[in-house]
């Protein structure tokens, strides 16, 4: 009976990962791997769930960090280095040793990649990698007085190279090194790197494996979203109580300004759990923190203020019978149920959520996206933020009622249902002459 359960769930796990896979098929995706996480005993784990992407037809680029490689070679050839906010002093034989830790790492990451051993996760796998000169850097010579000598900064990442490459089938695989146009190498932040790759590359996500699972709140639970200026608060919170950067922190920090730039999503997983790549992505709770772009035409709530726009975007809607017809006096008395998308002072999109605490539902009304603007998606938007702010509620479903966009909706994973499914005080108000349709979907968590 126990063998039969974990069939069901390993089944119902397959089948609901299935829009995920669509999803991400053809994206890419930039993974920060630490070097911390290549000394743990999950690192073979992660291995395998690289694979699994790339067979899913995700398109990978591998960049990777060195501490702790760097810290034994220091340690075995009785050599020092410092740090000056973060940032490493590379002399002469520091600059060495790192190059031959960056190299022990490269092979290890190859070798992981290339295994292909009948009954592992790995048969047939045929993974194809390339180690990456992609990154053009330059000094960051004297700052506060100190001279950092072989520390450098990100110059310029070469986007065709890296695209040839993910063109070809292939993983690439950058290290924290990068070269100077006259020749010299230079020790860069793996973050850095991997922020900066991301953000030339157009990057759809970027991945970083850390030691925490998440950005964790007050009762060390995972923040399942934030946006790049929540995040900047635990940023600001974490430096002022540690006082020094953990690589949790470097990444959330690269992941904010990768989100300000345009990456949509940046994931920070932990490298311990065992799966937390493949739970982020193909589950819909995940396992981490996401840091999510904030767009510069906001989804804020209506306020009174926007009475006439709302007005004036449901208005023809309402003449063609496509959404029950409003009065001023309604909006006003609803308008805190309703969400805008405003650009330029304009409003172009709304929708509205009205709660039913007690069957844990809410229903999805006024769903609007102005004829000009609607090529970005923002009625897609628009949903994704009532989902948002249902869970926040509590709530486990949403409900729409609707005439003439059923194909729309079921698109959207919500599916037909019947009137005896919605809320009590729903269904003693429900318009028997305009026959609306009932489509329900459950809340799900966006990756």
């Amino acid at each position: 009976m126990e063998v039969a359960n974990s069939s069901t769930q390993l089944i119902n796990w397959f089948r609901n990962s299935a829009p995920y896979i669509n999803a991400h098929r053809h994206k890419t995706f930039v993974l920060m791997i630490g070097g911390e996480a290549l000394e743990t005993d999950n690192f073979q784990h992660i291995i395998n769930d690289i694979a699994l992407l790339n067979s899913l037809g995700v398109k990978l680029v591998l960049v990777h960090g060195v501490r702790p490689q760097i810290q034994k070679q220091l340690d075995v050839h009785g050599h020092s280095s410092e740090f000056h906010k973060d940032l490493r002093i590379t002399d002469d034989r520091t600059l060495s040793l790192i190059k031959q830790a960056v190299g022990v790492v490269q092979i290890q990451l190859q070798a992981g990649l290339s295994m292909g051993l009948v009954n592992s996760p790995m048969q047939g796998a045929s993974i194809r990698t390339v180690i990456s000169n992609v990154v053009t850097a330059q000094p960051i010579g004297v700052k506060d007085g100190i001279d950092f000598l072989h520390a450098g900064k990100v110059r310029r990442i070469d986007v065709e190279g890296i695209q040839s490459q993910l063109s070809s089938g292939a993983i690439p695989i950058i290290s924290p090194l990068g070269y100077s146009v006259t020749g010299e190498v230079f020790n860069l932040l793996a973050e850095d790197v991997a922020r900066q790759v991301a953000i030339d590359i157009k990057a759809d996500k970027l991945i970083g494996f850390c030691s925490n699972q998440g950005v964790l709140d007050e009762n060390g639970k995972v923040i399942t979203e934030l946006l790049p200026e929540q995040a900047q608060v635990h940023i600001d919170a974490i430096e002022k109580e540690s006082g020094q950067a953990s690589g949790t922190l470097r990444f959330l920090r690269a992941a904010v300004a990768a989100c300000k730039a345009d990456v949509t999503r940046c994931h920070l997983i932990s490298y311990f759990q065992d799966g937390a790549l493949l739970k982020e992505l193909f589950t819909r709770d995940g396992t981490g923190s996401q840091i999510v772009k904030e767009s510069y035409e906001q989804i804020r709530p209506a306020t009174i203020d926007d009475i006439g726009g709302l007005l004036q975007l449901i208005e023809p809607l309402e003449k063609q019978g496509i959404l029950v017809k409003r009065s001023r006096e309604l909006l006003e008395n609803e308008i805190e149920s309703f969400f805008i998308v405003e650009r330029d002072g304009m409003v172009i999109g709304c929708a509205a959520l009205y709660p039913f605490i007690n069957e844990k539902m809410g229903e999805l009304a006024c769903l609007v996206s102005h004829p000009k603007y609607r090529r970005a998606a923002r009625a897609d938007k628009l949903v994704e933020h009532v989902e948002r702010k249902a869970r926040s509620l509590g709530l486990e479903s949403i409900f729409v009622l609707t005439t003439q966009s059923i194909h729309w909706f079921r698109e959207r994973d919500f599916s037909l249902a019947e009137i005896s499914q919605l809320p009590k005080a729903k269904k003693e108000m429900y318009n028997l002459k305009r026959n609306s349709k009932v489509l329900i979907k459950n809340i799900v968590w966006p990756h």
